[in-house]
């Protein structure tokens, strides 16, 4: 609480200083009832303002004050020092009048317009006795001890402001200078509102949070010397990182970028590729293309499918853009991406675990600064574009793969399919077309089936129905699979025939087919020429040693798996075509009623 007199307006008289004459006036800051209180007082100032003083008063009080000045620049000094809330409030233009013998400086001449001789002043501001150093005696060491060695004189330590001096260097502050202050408590994770300068409840709190991370006192107002320690901090944090505006115009991006972590590495379109710098284990990609709702879904769905990617984590798709906020014991990554105006933009950032602590701050330097410019998107012929499939486009990253992937088939319209009990063996997450995730209703290991429920109620585009004749020997046949797994994501179809309707040891649930099948089609439809399901592909079979020539592969036939399905409570349907189906029908049937099931870690 600022302990002053009443709030008054008065200049000095003409007074005599030195035997000059001067028209002076002064600026009473404060009061202190007691000599000792004051002296702690005007010590205080004098760190802050040069021209300090300090009187006793013929109230008995003792006045603090700045000046000598003018009385229109008092008047002045007056009106900027309250608005810059360096001085209290209630300070005025001081009625010298009052002021008797000045006690600081230290030294100091009489009070203005008084001839009060040292002997008049009160005996607790008698001037302090000097007392000479005291004369020890010489000590004469003995030859055997060790020579002396002079001590090193240290500077003493710079005293901690007071919170007045701190409030009072504060208030000097510029606006940008506040304003980096704010900036500085955000990059550290203390303040979060806007960077606007004003030092309200908010940031107050954000320097109190400060302080006691840093292991200074909380009093929400940051000495000179803490000023300085939290933006060295931010600057050093700035260094290391690199961070630095980056603008692309052939993507038409702009944003902040840890360039000490990431350089440049090429086009392609889609992409702007940004590799590790000096093993940082950090990356970048830039997304810029044309499209429109659809093409941010499969953009979404692609970049999940990134190595870089964990699959824990928060994400959300809108019409309008896409977040994914990915963490895991091996690494993190942010992406985002908006959709405006026919042009997809955003950034992938990846990072390794030991970035963990300083990535989140890049995120927010990136998801703030991180803006289109312009009205294209990267040329897609700028570069070298890509030649594989949509997910290799992500080229320097690799790209997740399943542990094993397979082909089915569903068999009602909630989504439920069949498959081969290979592709659910030992999965802790099974997958439908690389999306939905599914879950096993059953498996019978003996006949090779597995059935997958999705996790939600799925629309087939088609769905199996089964044949109720057997076959004869010599029929037309094909399988409808994804024969090379998930590195070409589309069902293709395989054509053969039955080769016989039983195994080679007469086995009665299986069929011998004549048809060069490849692992991924394992699971897959066996149709006859109506599209009807004759069967189920089943994995080469391990023969002891014996290789069989690679036109040879077996199936369970539909008749078996149709009574194996009806057996444990579900309904296959039965085949109510006539006829053969023209080769393209058969194709577009088949495929449709084709699932690929991948089987992950």
């Amino acid at each position: 609480m600022w302990v002053c007199v009443a709030v008054a307006v008065m200049v000095g008289a003409l007074v005599t200083v030195g035997g000059a004459s001067a028209q002076q006036a002064w600026v009473q800051i404060e009061a202190q009832p007691s000599l000792r209180a004051a002296e702690e007082r005007v010590r205080a100032y004098s760190d802050v303002f040069p021209d300090v003083a300090g009187f006793a008063m013929d109230t008995g009080w003792y006045a603090i004050a700045l000046g000598p000045f003018t009385p229109a620049e008092a008047a002045r000094q007056l009106q900027v020092l309250r608005g810059e809330r360096m001085i209290p409030a209630d300070s005025y233009l001081a009625d010298t009048s009052r002021f008797r013998q000045q006690f600081w400086p230290v030294g100091a001449m009489a009070a203005p317009g008084t001839d009060i001789a040292p002997s008049a002043l009160p005996e607790a501001i008698a001037p302090p006795v000097v007392l000479p150093d005291p004369v020890l005696p010489e000590t004469t060491l003995p030859e055997t001890s060790l020579p002396r060695v002079a001590e090193p004189v240290l500077p003493a330590p710079e005293p901690e402001e007071s919170l007045q001096q701190a409030r009072a260097g504060e208030a000097a502050l510029t606006v940008a200078e506040r304003q980096l202050l704010q900036t500085a408590l955000q990059w550290q994770g203390f303040y979060s509102a806007a960077i606007d300068g004003a030092f309200g409840s908010g940031t107050r709190a954000s320097m109190a949070a400060w302080q006691a991370a840093a292991g200074h006192e909380q009093t929400g107002v940051l000495t000179s010397r803490q000023r300085a320690e939290l933006l060295e901090g931010y600057r050093a944090d700035l260094a290391a990182l690199g961070l630095e505006a980056i603008t692309d115009t052939e993507a038409g991006i702009e944003v902040t970028m840890p360039t000490a972590l990431v350089e440049f590495s090429r086009y392609e379109p889609p992409f702007v590729q940004y590799t590790e710098k000096a093993g940082s284990g950090v990356q970048v990609i830039l997304i810029s293309q044309q499209g429109d709702a659809s093409t941010l879904a499969g953009l979404y769905d692609l970049l999940q499918t990134l190595e870089a990617i964990p699959l824990e984590g928060p994400r959300a798709l809108s019409r309008g853009g896409f977040t994914i906020e990915a963490t895991s014991a091996a690494g993190a990554a942010y992406a985002q991406a908006e959709l405006r105006g026919g042009l997809i933009k955003g950034f992938v950032l990846t990072w390794t675990p030991q970035n963990a602590g300083r990535m989140p701050r890049v995120v927010e330097a990136m998801k703030t600064s991180f803006r289109g410019i312009g009205d294209r998107a990267l040329d897609a012929s700028l570069g070298v574009p890509s030649t594989e499939s949509g997910a290799a486009l992500m080229a320097g990253l690799e790209l997740r793969r399943p542990l094993l992937a397979r082909s089915g088939f569903y068999i009602d319209a909630a989504g439920t399919v069949v498959t081969t009990a290979e592709a659910v063996a030992g999965c802790s997450k099974i997958t439908l077309d690389g999306g939905p995730e599914a879950s096993v209703a059953f498996v019978d290991a003996g006949a090779g089936v597995a059935v997958l429920r999705p996790a939600q109620r799925l629309a087939p585009p088609a769905v199996a129905e089964f044949r109720s004749a057997p076959m004869r020997a010599g029929a037309e046949v094909a399988v409808a699979g994804f024969a090379y797994a998930d590195v070409l994501q589309a069902p293709v179809m395989t054509f053969g025939t039955l080769a016989a309707a039983q195994g080679l040891n007469g086995e009665p649930d299986l069929a011998r087919l004549a048809l060069a099948a490849l692992p991924g089609d394992a699971g897959g439809a066996v149709v006859d020429a109506g599209g009807a399901v004759a069967g189920m592909l089943l994995p080469r079979a391990q023969t002891d040693g014996r290789v069989l020539p690679a036109d040879v592969s077996f199936a369970l036939n539909g008749g078996a798996l149709a009574a194996l399905l009806a057996a444990n409570g579900f309904s296959p349907a039965p085949s109510t075509g006539s006829g053969a189906m023209a080769a393209e029908d058969l194709t577009a049937h088949s495929l449709k009623m084709t699932v690929l099931v991948s089987c992950w870690e």
